[in-house]
């Protein structure tokens, strides 16, 4: 019940709160990514989101604070990401500050506050049929996987943790991950 009444309010009030408590802390990031790496401020990514009623997992853009120059080469390629990855940059990483902004694909629709973290478009042909059952649920801001190993886990464990969590949805599930998270 909580899963397809309750969910979407649960979000929407809490992307609602971060935005209004810290609306100075965006501000702040914002101008500091505008000074230290310049325009645009905000890194724009399509993911793959929640299935649609045809079973095609639905592609939004992800907003994320921009971590990385867009240096380039003598040809105009973007140089590798390792080189564009500057220390500030690596810092909003290191502490998620630079997904902050994905409260508006929150209020959006696109994604909610706990469920499996949106993958690259990319990833999907590595999916088996079971992994992408991930997509029968809103794509989170945080999740099973963040609060049980991040970047520790391989991308076995992730899929199947994101899969463990569609099958437990719950309100004080999803809380408990909220106070994990933090």
């Amino acid at each position: 019940m909580y899963q397809h009444f309750f969910k979407r309010f649960f979000d929407i009030v809490c992307a609602l709160l971060a935005l209004i408590v810290f609306c100075w802390l965006y501000a702040i990031i914002a101008i500091l990514v505008r000074v230290k790496l310049g325009s645009p401020v905000l890194f724009k990514q399509i993911r793959p989101g929640m299935k649609d009623r045809n079973g095609q997992e639905k592609l939004f853009t992800l907003y994320k604070f921009r971590t990385m120059t867009d240096e380039r080469d003598a040809d105009g390629n973007l140089l590798p990401d390792k080189i564009r990855l500057t220390k500030f940059g690596a810092w909003l990483r290191s502490t998620s500050l630079d997904e902050l902004p994905e409260a508006f694909n929150i209020l959006k629709g696109d994604m909610s506050v706990i469920g499996p973290r949106p993958q690259l478009v990319r990833d999907m042909v590595f999916m088996t049929e079971e992994q992408r059952q991930r997509h029968n649920v809103r794509p989170g801001l945080s999740g099973f996987a963040q609060v049980r190993g991040r970047n520790a886990i391989p991308w076995e464990g992730k899929l199947a943790t994101d899969l463990e969590y569609i099958q437990h949805i719950t309100f004080i599930g999803d809380l408990k991950i909220v106070f994990q998270t933090i």
